[in-house]
């Protein structure tokens, strides 16, 4: 079996008085998709973004590939590729401008692949119109066509399917199945029915005080 690409240990976070989730150990592997369930409340965003390194509210252990995550931060953080449940978009540029912003600290992209990207999400015929004219959908789908020319091996998906049709839905499962057979992690939340072959979980509940 692969090492785990991202390991937690004894996870604990308190948000307003309330644990939201404690002694909370899990290992993401290579080549799969895990999702991340729980009620709503149980801290299933909050596990997101301390996972992406976006909150430091918690304490535990977390490894990256072996080794300490928080001595090696900069390494996981050019590793990994998180989408958070909002979209993350500029609504004054258009949707290729917003490509561009969002590719542009990791690696010069070409803007044929760009415009592919941007097509390869339904948005062909709107490259060029600022996202302040386009539905709440298709902000999203501005966001989602990173992950078409993404590489990072660790995923982590925060609500991926929000705004998004039944034919949107299809191909993010088909791109979802597709990276973790080339290799890669994924981690997702979401109120969809996700269901994949092999797909691993993370279950989060209500904490009882102690």
């Amino acid at each position: 079996m692969s090492e785990p690409i991202l390991q937690a240990t004894n996870l604990q976070c308190e948000r307003d008085e309330r644990m939201l989730f404690r002694d909370l150990s899990f290992s993401i592997l290579p080549g799969t998709v895990t999702r991340v369930e729980g009620a709503n409340g149980t801290g299933k965003t909050t596990l997101l973004r301390i996972l992406a390194g976006l909150n430091d509210a918690w304490s535990g252990e977390l490894l990256w590939c072996g080794k300490s995550r928080s001595w090696h931060r900069e390494e996981f953080l050019r590793n990994v590729l998180y989408l958070g449940h909002r979209p993350g978009i500029k609504a004054l540029l258009s949707p290729m401008e917003n490509l561009r912003a969002l590719v542009a600290a990791r690696r010069p992209v070409a803007d044929s692949v760009l415009r592919q990207a941007l097509s390869g999400t339904g948005l062909d015929g709107f490259h060029d119109v600022p996202c302040r004219r386009l539905s709440a959908g298709q902000q999203r789908r501005v966001a989602l066509a990173r992950l078409l020319i993404a590489d990072e091996p660790l995923w982590l998906l925060d609500e991926v399917f929000t705004a998004i049709d039944a034919k949107g839905v299809s191909a993010i499962e088909a791109l979802l199945q597709q990276r973790a057979a080339e290799g890669g992690a994924v981690v997702v939340t979401t109120h969809h029915d996700l269901q994949l072959p092999g797909m691993r979980s993370i279950k989060l509940g209500e904490v009882a005080p102690q």
